[in-house]
C-alpha cells in the first residue's frame, strides 16, 4: 500500500503539476519520499489519498502556499482540520475551458441535440453554446460566440486542424447532468471550493477568473443536475431527453475515480443505451490513459499524452484534448 502510493503521488508531480504548477510538483514529489506522510495517508479511505483533494483541504484549512518542508508540517499540525475538510467535501474539478474541446464534435451534429453529463458538479460544462471560443489555427484566429451574444470572457484554444474548427454553435435543446454531490452556481461557498481545486501556479491563475464567469453564466439559467450515482440514473434521465434530439453523453476526468469493473459497466451501458431507450446516443468522452485499454490500445507509441485527455467518439479515439481546453490535437491519431 505505501509503495502504490508513493507511485502515485510520484506519477501525479512528474506527469501532471509538472512544468504546470510547480508549487504541486514539490508537494506531489515530497510525499513519495516522505514515509511518515504516506504512512498518514495509507489507511485513509481511497477517495481522502487522492493528491487533489488533499491539496486543495489543505489549502481551504488555511495551509502556507510555502516549499514541502514547511508544508508538511503545517499539515501534520492540522491534519484533523485538513481531514475534516476533505471528509465533507470532494474533487470536483468543473473546468469550463474544456468545453472548448466538446464543440468539434458537438458543431458536427446535424439537428437537435441533448447533453447529458455525468460527473456534472455545477453544470458549467454543460454550457458550450454560451461561451465565446477563440480558436487558434494552422491559419489564424476565428472566434465562435453564443447566438445570445458573447459573455465577459473567453475561452482560448489551439488546434491543430483548420477543418475541425466549427463554424456555429450546436442546436442545444435539453441539457441534464448526474452527480454524487450537484453543486449549486450561485452559492458562493461552493464556487469559492471549485476555485480552491484550481491548482496554484501562473498557468492557472486564469483558470479561477474563468471559472468563476462560468458559474455567473450558470447561475443565470441554471442547469439541471440530478443527484445519484452515474450508473444507477444513467437511463433514468437520459429517457427525460426529446425523441426526436441526438442524445449525447459525455464526461470529463469522471471514470478515473470508479473502479476498472465499474467503468466497463458504464461503457457496456453507454453502448446498450439506445436501444433501451429509444434514442441515437453519441458517447463524447475526455479521460486520461489508463482508463480504459481498449482506448489505449488505439494510441501511437509516440503519442504526448501528459496534460491530455483520449477524446472518444462512441469508443473511437478522434483526439488529444489540453485537461484544461487549451488545446486539440488530432495529426498522428488516424481520426
Amino acid at each position: 500500500m505505501i509503495e502504490a502510493i508513493a507511485a502515485y503521488y510520484d506519477d501525479f508531480g512528474r506527469r501532471w503539476a509538472h512544468g504546470t504548477s510547480p508549487l504541486y510538483e514539490e508537494w506531489a514529489l515530497g510525499i513519495a519520499r516522505d514515509e511518515r506522510m504516506l504512512a498518514r495517508i495509507a489507511p485513509l479511505e481511497p477517495r481522502l489519498r487522492q493528491a487533489n483533494l488533499l491539496f486543495a483541504a489543505a489549502r481551504w484549512a488555511g495551509c502556507p502556499l510555502a516549499p514541502y518542508p514547511e508544508w508538511s508540517a503545517w499539515v501534520t499540525a492540522h491534519w484533523d482540520d485538513v481531514m475534516t475538510v476533505a471528509s465533507a467535501r470532494a474533487t470536483q474539478t468543473n473546468e469550463p475551458g474544456r468545453c472548448a474541446t466538446l464543440l468539434p464534435v458537438l458543431s458536427r451534429i446535424d439537428g437537435p441535440v441533448a447533453l447529458l453529463e455525468v460527473g456534472a458538479a455545477a453544470g458549467l460544462c454543460l454550457l458550450p453554446d454560451r461561451y465565446s471560443v477563440v480558436y487558434e489555427g494552422p491559419s489564424g484566429a476565428v472566434r465562435l460566440d453564443p447566438v445570445a451574444g458573447p459573455p465577459p470572457f473567453v475561452l482560448e484554444c489551439r488546434i491543430d486542424d483548420e477543418a475541425l474548427i466549427p463554424d456555429r454553435m450546436p442546436e442545444i435543446v435539453w441539457r441534464r447532468g448526474i452527480d454524487l454531490r450537484p453543486i449549486d452556481p450561485s452559492d458562493p461557498d461552493a464556487v469559492e471550493w471549485l476555485a480552491t481545486l484550481i491548482w496554484p501556479g501562473p498557468h492557472h491563475d486564469s483558470r479561477v477568473a474563468r471559472l468563476r464567469g462560468a458559474a455567473a453564466v450558470a447561475a443565470s439559467d441554471p442547469p439541471r443536475i440530478e443527484r445519484g450515482d452515474l450508473l444507477e440514473r444513467l437511463a433514468e434521465v437520459a429517457r427525460e431527453s426529446p425523441p426526436d434530439a441526438t442524445l449525447v453523453v459525455y464526461h470529463s476526468a469522471v471514470l478515473l475515480y470508479l473502479s476498472q469493473p465499474d467503468r466497463e459497466r458504464f461503457a457496456d451501458l453507454v453502448r446498450g443505451l439506445g436501444a433501451a431507450i429509444g434514442r441515437r446516443v453519441r458517447w463524447l468522452s475526455n479521460e486520461t490513459t489508463g482508463t480504459f485499454a481498449s482506448v489505449d490500445a488505439q494510441l501511437p507509441a509516440e503519442a504526448a499524452t501528459d496534460h491530455r485527455f483520449v477524446q472518444t467518439v462512441d469508443g473511437r479515439v478522434v483526439a488529444l484534448a489540453g485537461q484544461h481546453g487549451a488545446t486539440y490535437e488530432t495529426r498522428g491519431l488516424g481520426a
